[in-house]
């Protein structure tokens, strides 16, 4: 059996999570509990997601999902399709001894796994920003909210935000 599927997002009040191939903010607090979930675990992205970071994180392995037959990045795991990155995060997780998956987006991952997906961990950000990617229409009716933390705003924070975790019903 595989290892639970989570999706990690950070999503405007309007759905944006991205603009310019990049996040239209800075939370320095949703970056440390980014790393934190994701520390020691397969990770999932796109290749369009992989390259906005420009590297393969520390600490996790990346498994980009591409189209592009071309694509090369030293450091991580490329495949071409959602089967294959199932498995090959599957296969990683169990050599890395980590009891989840995450997928980390983008927006066409989220869309294409959503039905994979057995928990969603969401920070809900407090600004409506200009944007060019957004979090696909999902049936919440499908999700219960497990827990919800409204932590003080860093001074580097550019945004007052939640923290929603949410389990497949």
């Amino acid at each position: 059996m595989n290892p639970p599927l989570i999706l990690i997002a950070a999503i405007a009040e309007n759905g944006v999570i991205g603009r310019d191939n990049s996040l239209p903010w800075h939370l320095t607090s949703d970056l440390k509990r980014f790393r934190a979930l994701t520390m020691g675990k397969p990770m999932i992205m796109g290749r369009k997601n992989f390259q906005s970071i420009g590297r393969p994180l520390p600490g996790r392995e990346t498994i980009v999902v591409t189209r592009d037959r071309d694509f090369t990045a030293e450091g991580v795991h490329i495949v071409y399709s959602i089967e294959d990155a199932l498995a090959c995060a599957a296969e990683r997780a169990s050599a890395m001894q980590a009891q989840e998956i995450i997928l980390a987006g983008g927006a066409e991952l989220y869309s294409a796994m959503i039905d994979d997906v057995d928990r969603m961990k969401i920070t809900f950000v407090d600004l409506a920003p200009e944007g060019d990617t957004f979090f696909p229409a999902i049936n919440w009716s499908q999700w219960g909210e497990e827990s919800r933390v409204r932590p003080p705003k860093d001074a580097k924070d550019d945004a007052t935000f939640s923290f929603v975790d949410y389990r497949r019903r």
